[in-house]
């Protein structure tokens, strides 16, 4: 009985180291073939490694990892989610503050110098006498003709403090003048000085939505109406977005407390909220207008979007470009940061503007056909685009943009209309602050 017994536990053990042995190799297999994340991650670093040891052409791991992360970011056929180092997340951050470190100079390149368009008040090339028009020729010794905006911004831009010399050419004067000048902390408005029209019409601009823009526009808005302001332009054309969170403040100006201004939806844990006004508007007997062009955008289209749908302005222009979704920052380090879209975001009453496109390329294609009404480009207004409804119940489009309440589209404009010149903001593609 005890031998029995022994060969039936023997059976057993042999059994079990069978079962554990085969199992897992079955098991492994399985999750090979299933696309197991350690077996993924375990094929990423042989390829990798291979790639590091055996390629054709020397290629150091750190760049592998680049090009890999760079990749991975890439194949989500996303615009919107990069990887910002350097200058990229500089820039984003000086976009997002109106903050950087220079001398205060709006320049554009004319005849192939870089030329003053307009020194910014109290700021160091104010303060140091520089005037429009004057031609920057040299900057630290290096002659700037044929210099482009991006070579401007490097040689111009610097740490708060430290000092730059610039020698200038002045019609009138014989010879060039140089200036030795110290860097400081400039702050670019997002709302520059507003204008008056007639019958008590005010202007403003808003480009970009940043830190400071609620602010800035609640002053001008004060400032027209000690003017004598009865109703206002709010132009939003060409303002790319910026902010999630000064676009909806900036939108709770206009609107009563707990009407909706934007809600986004996510994957994510925390990704998923709803925006309401919090205050009470200080303005509610204000008429309002707002412009708004292929080139508004994000934040901006929060903004034109909320406005619409509870019938507090009326939106005139053209269809804008159709960002509907939402980017979180992911700082990893000073100069390191992902820009990752987490979410949509819908307006009070449900609409995404969401554009269908292969790209940001085909996304901006689409909107600018629009914009000209070009053959292939339906009129706004008869797009089989969903159809939503305002506090007031007037159906508005969704899809593709936030489309006007009014489309007038240049090529509606008188030609005496044309060639009256039309104050606006510069645009960054083609000026820049310095």
């Amino acid at each position: 009985m005890e031998v029995i017994m022994r060969q039936r536990w023997v059976l057993i053990l042999l059994v079990a180291v069978t079962s554990f042995f085969t199992g897992g190799w079955l098991l492994q297999r399985g999750t090979a073939s299933d696309g197991n994340v350690y077996q993924h991650a375990r094929l990423f670093d042989d390829v990798l490694s291979h790639v590091s040891a055996y390629y054709v052409d020397s290629i150091g791991q750190g760049e592998l990892y680049d090009k890999a992360t760079n990749g991975l970011l890439e194949e989500l056929h996303d615009p919107y989610s990069v990887l910002l180092q350097g200058d990229d997340y500089k820039a984003l951050t000086e976009t997002t503050t109106g903050n950087y470190g220079g001398l205060g100079i709006q320049i554009d390149v004319r005849d192939g110098w870089i030329t003053v368009v307009a020194p910014l008040p109290e700021t160091p090339a104010e303060r140091a006498g520089i005037e429009t028009g004057d031609q920057i020729i040299m900057v630290n010794g290096k002659s700037t003709e044929g210099w482009n905006n991006d070579q401007a911004v490097k040689a111009l831009r610097g740490q708060p403090g430290s000092d730059v010399e610039l020698k200038i050419r002045r019609a009138g004067m014989a010879t060039p003048m140089v200036y030795n000048l110290n860097r400081a902390q400039i702050h670019v408005r997002s709302v520059p000085p507003g204008s008056m029209f007639p019958g008590g019409i005010g202007y403003i601009s808003l480009n970009p939505v940043a830190e400071t823009s609620t602010n800035e526009l609640r002053s001008e808005i004060t400032s027209l109406l000690g003017k004598g302001m009865k109703s206002l332009i709010l132009d939003l054309r060409g303002n790319p977005g910026g902010l999630l969170d000064q676009g909806v403040r900036v939108a709770d100006l206009f609107l009563d407390p707990s009407q909706e201004i934007v809600s986004t939806r996510g994957r994510a844990k925390g990704s998923t909220k709803h925006y309401a006004d919090e205050l009470k508007q200080e303005w509610p007997n204000l008429p309002i207008v707002t412009l708004v062009n292929e080139g508004t955008a994000s934040a901006a289209e929060i903004i034109s979007g909320a406005l619409q749908d509870h019938d507090r302005a009326v939106v005139v222009g053209v269809p804008t470009f159709g960002k509907g979704l939402v980017q979180t920052l992911y700082p990893f380090s000073d100069n390191t940061a992902l820009k990752l879209t987490t979410g949509r975001w819908y307006t009070p009453s449900g609409r995404t503007i969401q554009r269908i496109a292969k790209n940001e390329e085909d996304q901006f294609q689409q909107a600018q056909n629009e914009a000209d009404g070009t053959p292939d480009s339906a009129a706004a207004d008869t797009v089989d685009r969903p159809t939503f409804h305002t506090d007031g119940g007037r159906a508005v489009r969704g899809g593709g943009g936030i489309v006007p309440d009014i489309v007038i589209r240049q090529d509606t404009l008188t030609a005496g209309r044309r060639r009256s010149p039309r104050r606006s903001v510069p645009s960054s593609r083609n000026t820049g602050m310095r």
